[in-house]
């Protein structure tokens, strides 16, 4: 797309809007990026500017660029990435591989075909088509083009590793780069495979030519030799070349058994667990109470180990194959909110029949799916702040622990030889300490302060932020406090009593389902409705003083800590006798 020059019709710097919206469509876009990377790529008070350009065949694109070089630009409303954030964030896109030989084709504006693909140990990354991948050179993880997956990466090895594989959209030495500071890819060492993921027969590898089919100049199609590593085919002639999913039956790489366990975990929970009434579910609620039920007996479903890495992810796939459809209903909480139960990968699905003694765990023993996040309080450092961090290489928007804090005040106070020679509870206040910990008007009056007095007033001029882990998933770190589970009662007419629920989704429980578990639980009428007053957020309301009942099931079947639930006091208490 850029192979050749392109034409600047404006370039502006961006609105406070904009910024912000820009920050939104990036988290939208790429959801492996957590908010500390978004804010670093989209930065809230740095220059940044709006570049509109058309390309040699009259594209309209939009740029970004900050601190000159250009890290996004937008096309047909779709977003992408520059190899220069590539280069700060690896492991954005799914990555795959070619030889040195093949880059100069696709700086002319070639496509990548597949027989120009080296294939790891590990296999190829699982993308669908239209998917958007990184290509990266052998030896160096540091991606030099980008580009659209013609295919899935079942039918490339269906395809025998033959045609078109990526439609490249912009690449290292192409003119967008150009437009930069025109630095070199950086050196990232390909990560190191784990035993399990090498099989102990070495894969033999063809010499191919490597076909490249040129965009417009080019004409015909360009080929450079290079290696390509491809199955072969079964001694014993029980499989061929035609069928992959036979050539990889045996000797499957960890992440490949990962995924083929959670596709089995997620299709049987579709099938068997999950029913309509029960959408919006959210996500953490199909992966904590039914895909994690449905992982047979012997093995442990753990996401970081597929090649999806997140639930997120894998989500998208299943959304790109039209079996369920996600959205973020609440900022930050995604739900699936629709199932295709007549898709053909649920119908054909075979239930996998549990062993005798799986079937007598759960029916004597009871199911405990849901399992408890764990919530973390965090510190975000400020820029009035970054002087006393820096030394500790903390930057502006680093999130520590109260521990951690603790640690750097000391060290910083030692290594400045600040603690008080005749009373070592006091600690003398430098210029950073003053303009970091006191006021204005103390800066000429408080001259030492107390050990813990200087702990306390550091820790409340940091930005309050916490880490939320559920299990089985990357830890999301979010800037304030977390709201508690707030319990309150309510008049209705007649001077009835309700029970209000609220705040659930934060900790990765569905509204729907504990609405569902309070009405058996209480025998009372239950509703699920959207929170007075807010855009988003639903509360579950319970007929009568339900507190008590309520409190067991959040403390003891989910396990939730009492710290994180408000309003057990209004419980009713028990009548004397």
């Amino acid at each position: 797309m850029f192979s050749k020059a392109f034409r600047v019709k404006s370039n502006t710097a961006i609105k406070g809007s904009d910024r912000r919206k820009l920050r939104a469509d990036v988290t939208a876009a790429f959801a492996t990026l957590g908010t500390d990377q978004v804010s670093e790529l989209i930065p809230g008070k740095e220059e940044l500017n709006i570049v509109k350009l058309y390309t040699h065949k009259g594209d309209a694109v939009t740029a970004y660029t900050s601190a000159g070089n250009p890290i996004l630009f937008e096309l047909e409303k779709n977003l992408y990435p520059t190899v220069y954030t590539l280069w700060s964030y690896p492991d954005l896109l799914p990555t795959f591989t070619t030889w040195p030989l093949v880059l100069e084709k696709l700086v002319g504006g070639a496509d990548l075909m597949l027989p120009g693909l080296v294939v790891p140990p590990a296999g190829l990354p699982r993308v669908q088509k239209g998917e958007l991948c990184a290509i990266a050179l052998v030896g160096n993880r540091a991606p030099v083009a980008i580009g659209v997956a013609a295919m899935s990466t079942a039918e490339m090895l269906a395809a025998g590793l033959k045609g078109r594989g990526f439609s490249v959209l912009h690449t290292y030495q192409d003119h967008l780069w150009q437009s930069g500071d025109k630095s070199s890819p950086p050196s990232i060492a390909p990560p190191l495979p784990d035993a399990t993921d090498v099989s102990e027969e070495k894969v033999q590898g063809d010499m191919r030519g490597l076909a490249l089919r040129g965009e417009e100049g080019n004409g015909e199609a360009c080929r450079a030799h290079g290696e390509s590593s491809l199955p072969e085919a079964p001694e014993d002639g029980s499989g061929s070349r035609g069928d992959p999913s036979q050539d990889l039956a045996e000797g499957k790489s960890l992440p490949e058994q990962m995924d083929g366990l959670l596709r089995q975990c997620f299709l049987h929970a579709l099938k068997c667990r999950v029913r309509k009434a029960d959408l919006p579910l959210l996500t953490s609620t199909l992966l904590g109470s039914h895909m994690f039920s449905c992982c047979p007996e012997g093995q442990q479903l753990d996401i970081k180990k597929s090649s999806y890495k997140k639930l997120s992810k894998f989500l998208q796939h299943m959304q790109q194959e039209e079996i369920v459809q996600v959205k973020e209903l609440s900022r930050g909480v995604e739900s699936v909110v629709a199932v295709d139960w007549k898709h053909p990968s649920i119908t054909s699905f075979v239930i996998p029949e549990p062993s005798p003694a799986s079937q007598t765990v759960q029916e004597g023993g009871r199911e405990q799916p849901y399992r408890a996040p764990d919530v973390k309080a965090l510190y975000c450092v400020p820029a009035s702040m970054t002087l006393l961090f820096r030394e500790s290489g903390h930057r502006k928007g680093s999130a520590l622990e109260a521990s951690e804090v603790r640690a750097t005040v000391i060290d910083y106070v030692k290594k400045n030889d600040l603690v008080d020679a005749d009373n070592k509870n006091l600690v003398k206040l430098d210029p950073v300490l003053c303009d970091c910990i006191l006021e204005k008007n103390e800066q000429h009056t408080v001259l030492k302060l107390p050990w813990d007095n200087l702990l306390s007033r550091c820790l409340e001029k940091l930005q309050p932020a916490y880490q939320v882990t559920f299990p089985g998933q990357e830890p999301l770190v979010k800037k304030g406090k977390i709201c508690p589970i707030d319990i309150s009662l309510a008049q209705r007419t007649y001077n009835k009593k309700v029970t209000v629920v609220r705040n659930l989704e934060a900790y990765g429980l569905d509204p729907s389902s504990v609405a569902s578990a309070l009405q058996q639980r209480c025998h009372a009428s239950t509703t699920v409705t959207p929170v007075p007053g807010a855009k988003d957020g639903l509360q579950v309301q319970i007929q009568g003083n339900q507190i008590h009942h309520l409190g067991r099931l959040l403390l003891e079947e989910f396990g939730l800590p009492r710290k994180h639930i408000q309003g057990l006091e209004k419980a009713p208490r028990p009548g004397k006798k």
